[in-house]
């Protein structure tokens, strides 16, 4: 019999091409998520693997569902729990911060309460976030000690001090994984490089905060989701692992790469403004013991990455240029 996965936040960037990397690994997934499967050109377990197949979805939202959410996953029996869900919108932390907390922290904790009985499961791994780190000058490791400087990252830290206390008490079979930054196709528009993509093939400008100083560690999707079923099978309970590149890069030099990719000036595609307030300058992770533990390593360069969302962004554009521009990086 194959082994069966939930993905909690299937609707999500990472949670959907999650879906289509364990499909294609003959594993039955069952999918959930508080909205409706978004448009095709944001599941690619559609698009890349096929309606149906293995696949099933359920619609519930954590924050109102969390009793069904659970019976659902006792009736399913799965192998592994995969929990994507969050609320990660960090560049509007001055607003709603009940949110934060309500999602990132309380429901999660009302479903681990449930799901720590569940004597089937092998693992629960919860993705988290290198923003529990705050800003990393130097690449860190995962024992680094949790210093968030935004609402978001400190909802995250406190739902990991809680799943740490639960290993701890009751040996749930929890692994952490923490990755910076996702792109790749499917990923929704107001991030950094489907935004830039959409507004140089639309004739417009975008806002770079800061002048692009902030460095991230940009990962392929493909990468990151083969990293996380590697963390669900071979990881250790307890243990988090860095799922990133070794290669670190300015907004700014990511913006440019773009640029020339597409044949256009660096001039022509921005706007300069002032960065945003909290926002933390660089996020550094040393991924050693994911290669060592897991036998995990990126494998798509950054200019190969880039090249698979511009055609993405060419093959969709009637349907994305209407999605919404909202800056974020």
């Amino acid at each position: 019999m194959s082994e069966k996965i939930v993905v909690i936040g299937s609707n999500s960037f990472s949670g959907s091409h999650f879906v289509h990397h364990a499909l294609t690994q003959e594993s039955r997934v069952l999918g959930i998520s508080r909205s409706a499967e978004p448009s095709i050109p944001f599941t690619p377990y559609h698009w890349k693997h096929g309606a149906g197949r293995g696949f099933s979805f359920e619609q519930f939202d954590l924050n109102q569902h969390t009793d069904e959410i659970a019976n659902v996953i006792r009736a399913y029996k799965p192998d592994y729990v995969i929990n994507f869900a969050a609320q990660r919108r960090a560049s509007k932390n001055n607003k709603g911060i009940e949110e934060w907390y309500q999602t990132n922290f309380f429901s999660n904790t009302k479903l681990h309460d449930r799901l720590k009985h569940f004597s089937f499961l092998k693992k629960y791994v919860h993705v988290s976030t290198p923003e529990v780190y705050g800003t990393c000058q130097d690449p860190v490791v995962e024992t680094q000690s949790f210093n968030p400087s935004t609402h978001h990252g400190a909802s995250r830290a406190a739902c990991e001090w809680h799943l740490n206390a639960i290993f701890k008490n009751d040996s749930f079979p929890v692994v952490f994984t923490r990755a910076a930054n996702v792109y790749g196709p499917g990923q929704r528009t107001h991030r950094i490089i489907p935004r830039t993509i959409l507004s140089i093939l639309l004739g417009k400008k975008i806002p770079l905060h800061g002048k692009g100083h902030a460095v991230r560690s940009f990962i392929h999707v493909d990468d990151v989701v083969s990293g996380t079923l590697k963390a669900a099978r071979q990881g250790t309970p307890g243990e988090a692992y860095h799922l990133s590149t070794s290669r670190f890069t300015s907004i700014s030099d990511l913006v440019a790469l773009i640029c020339d990719r597409m044949n256009v000036t660096f001039e022509n595609a921005v706007t300069i403004v002032e960065d945003r307030p909290g926002k933390d300058a660089a996020y550094l992770l040393d991924n050693t013991k994911s290669h060592r533990e897991l036998y995990w390593s990126p494998n798509i360069e950054l200019e190969d990455g880039i090249d698979s969302v511009i055609a993405w962004v060419q093959e969709w554009l009637p349907a994305l240029k209407n999605h919404p521009f909202d800056f974020e990086d």
